[in-house]
């Protein structure tokens, strides 16, 4: 297995070794649809290649459907399964509304799961994202990055809660719903609403206290429902 890892000559048809060779790790580490690969600068290290044709290879892959790229979170294994969930889905016209409610339903208790399996090192991985998503709410309002952090800090908290096909499914709500995740973030109010929510949960979680993890997220999924639906219908929050 060692042999996967091993350095990449750069020489002719590069693309397509650096292709073949994640295929080959995907296959032989046994990575499952939602699983998620290293960091573009820890593999391009680890494959000794430079990052732009690394990037080009992940390229090819998306296209090849064996794996999808979240901007702001990393790129993911993807499968056939996967893509079958998500037409289903939008074929069914799924409504903001049942949308929120899955989330709730998976997320609350991942929340609680999380708090209280997280290891040090994991706590402080996700002190490190609510910070960095607490310091951008404080410049000049990028909707499109706050939504890529807002829904990086809720990924990392399943990832705690270490069930990968729960992570799997989270994975897909979030891609349907990125879209509209920037309008929820417009409402008036939600932006400081969300960082407090964030930093509640951030706090049970950092506490071992898998219920005030699990009412927290919920609370937090009610919220954004609620302001989602404002928006829709064209109305300020009163927050």
């Amino acid at each position: 297995m060692d042999t996967i890892w091993r350095p990449i000559k750069e020489t002719g048809h590069l693309t397509e070794k650096i292709v073949s060779r994640i295929e080959q790790i995907i296959d032989e580490s046994n990575l499952i649809a939602g699983s998620r690969l290293p960091s573009e600068r820890d593999l391009a290290r680890l494959l000794g290649v430079s990052r732009p044709a690394l990037r080009e290879a992940v390229k090819t892959l998306e296209a090849h459907g064996r794996v999808v790229v979240r901007h702001g979170q990393g790129v993911f294994v993807n499968a056939s399964a996967d893509e079958v969930m998500r037409i289903r889905l939008a074929n069914q016209e799924v409504s903001m509304t049942e949308l929120y409610a899955m989330r709730n339903v998976l997320e609350a208790p991942a929340a609680g799961w999380a708090a209280n399996s997280a290891t040090d090192e994991e706590i402080e991985r996700l002190r490190v994202a609510l910070e960095a998503e607490e310091e951008i709410r404080t410049q000049p309002t990028d909707y499109g990055r706050l939504a890529e952090l807002d829904a990086g800090f809720h990924l990392m908290i399943v990832e705690i809660a270490k069930n990968r096909f729960l992570l799997q499914t989270v994975g897909i709500l979030q891609e349907m719903m990125a879209a509209g995740m920037e309008t929820t973030l417009t409402v008036p109010g939600r932006l400081d609403r969300s960082r407090q929510d964030h930093r509640a949960i951030f706090e049970a979680i950092r506490d071992h206290d898998g219920e005030a993890a699990r009412i927290a997220c919920s609370s937090h999924i009610i919220g954004a429902r609620e302001a989602a639906l404002l928006r829709i219908r064209g109305v300020e929050s009163p927050e």
